[in-house]
């Protein structure tokens, strides 16, 4: 058989020249950065020539790409649970310098709508409500579920909204998922923000076939989806809406509350690509002085400030980012504070206790002094400067009649609880956060009616 002469590579001879070249650049680059130091040198050392050699470096092609090379500004350490104070000093009245604000002419309006919603009462319709049954939601939260863990009188489960002059729309499931088709809903905020989630979920989850549905419960994002609508209703864990070291959804209860007053990246890189977004804080700025970090202070400085004023510049930067990047396509709404019923005087007079026992809504005008009013002027101060560009879902009175709503001592409590505070079942209530079926079921109506 005739064998084909090997024909010879011509590899090894090429890689020898690469090398050569290599060796040899490098070389010369080396020279030539010794000559230009050796001129700076000069420049420093001898007076007389000193103008030439100026002259020389600025016309030196090495020298300029040295000289215009600007360092990236390294960016702050990202705050979590381990992040602490070095020092603290009182708040100096800084404020991030953010764009200003687009007025708009009419100010803030709650809705477009003619009828106000948000005052009413509360009606028992054992026909219509409640709107989906505890053990039906597959989704339900273990500190919502009154019913499993031990509440036998049903009766907050029955309870409808009525707006005075008007009729709130009657929900309809597949109505919203057609609202919501291609979209993806979002709620940011708190645990109460997580609630209302919860609640918006088992609303819409029964009329999805369990196979074209997925729950993916995330660190910092939870995600339920149905496949059939490429929709989403999605919750993201912002307690602040700023950054700070309380973002850790499970681990986040910390003797010293920390904060950037002019970053949210760490949230709006999430919260931007929806197309509905809900937002709400309130309850996590009561809970004593907070700790100020500034993006741009390099040694551990805090500025103390009270929960009121850490609020406003938290809003501040969340209004700037409303302000600078929302269109008219996505639409956000506000919901305003969620009450608290830790004081039964106030709707007893003379009466001690809180919400535990509490079975029956109230009835006619009634503010609880958890509703704070310096911080709803506040917070109407900043969605004024909005305009029409935010919604506000204004929960906060239609709820505070509702006393009866809380979990109370019926859900699961994560710590052991002692023996004297057994004995003692209002020591331990939850009157902060809403049984499901409920309260927060009105909110997604609300919600409902204007999209």
């Amino acid at each position: 058989m005739h064998k084909w002469p090997k024909k010879k590579t011509q590899y090894p001879l090429i890689a020898l020249v690469f090398f050569i070249f290599i060796v040899f650049s490098i070389l010369y680059n080396e020279i030539y950065i010794h000559e230009i130091q050796s001129k700076h040198s000069t420049h420093h050392t001898d007076d007389d020539d000193s103008s030439t050699s100026a002259k020389e470096e600025e016309e030196d092609p090495l020298f300029q790409s040295v000289k215009n090379l600007t360092l990236p500004r390294i960016p702050p350490v990202p705050l979590d649970k381990s992040s602490a104070c070095h020092s603290t000093v009182k708040y100096s009245g800084k404020r991030a310098e953010w764009d200003s604000f687009k007025p708009e002419s009419g100010g803030r309006r709650e809705m477009p709508e003619t009828c106000d919603y948000f005052s009413g009462e509360w009606v028992f319709d054992n026909s219509s409500h409640p709107l989906y049954k505890e053990s039906d939601c597959p989704y339900m939260s273990d500190q919502l579920a009154c019913h499993k863990h031990g509440r036998q009188d049903l009766e907050y489960q029955y309870w409808r909204w009525q707006p005075h002059n008007c009729n709130l729309k009657r929900w309809n499931v597949t109505e919203m998922w057609e609202k919501l088709r291609g979209k993806r809903l979002m709620f940011v905020g708190d645990s109460l923000n997580r609630g209302q989630w919860i609640s918006m979920v088992c609303l819409m989850q029964s009329v999805i076939p369990a196979d074209k549905k997925f729950m993916t419960p995330q660190a910092h994002l939870s995600i339920f989806r149905a496949e059939e609508y490429n929709a989403s209703i999605e919750f993201l864990w912002a307690p602040l809406l700023v950054e700070s070291n309380s973002d850790d959804p499970v681990d986040h209860r910390l003797s010293e509350r920390i904060l950037r007053p002019d970053s949210l990246l760490r949230h709006s890189s999430e919260w931007m690509h929806a197309d509905i977004l809900v937002f709400n804080s309130y309850l996590w700025w009561r809970q004593g002085p907070v700790k100020l970090l500034w993006s741009s202070e390099e040694n551990g400085v805090c500025e103390e400030i009270n929960g009121l004023g850490g609020m406003e510049l938290a809003m501040d930067a969340w209004a700037n980012w409303v302000d600078s990047n929302v269109d008219p396509a996505k639409k956000v709404f506000f919901v305003t504070m969620s009450p608290t019923h830790f004081t039964k005087g106030e709707w007893e007079p003379g009466s001690e206790g809180n919400c535990y026992n509490e079975k029956l809504p109230l009835n006619g005008t009634y503010w609880g002094v958890d509703s704070d009013l310096p911080t709803m002027q506040m917070v109407e101060r900043t969605l004024a400067r909005l305009g029409s560009t935010v919604n506000v879902l204004n929960i906060t009175q239609l709820s505070d009649y509702r006393k009866d709503g809380h979990p109370s001592i019926y859900r699961k409590f994560w710590e052991a609880l002692t023996p004297e505070r057994l004995a003692d079942p209002a020591s331990y209530s939850d009157c902060i956060h809403w049984c499901l079926p409920g309260v927060p079921d009105v909110w997604n109506e609300l919600l409902f009616q204007f999209l």
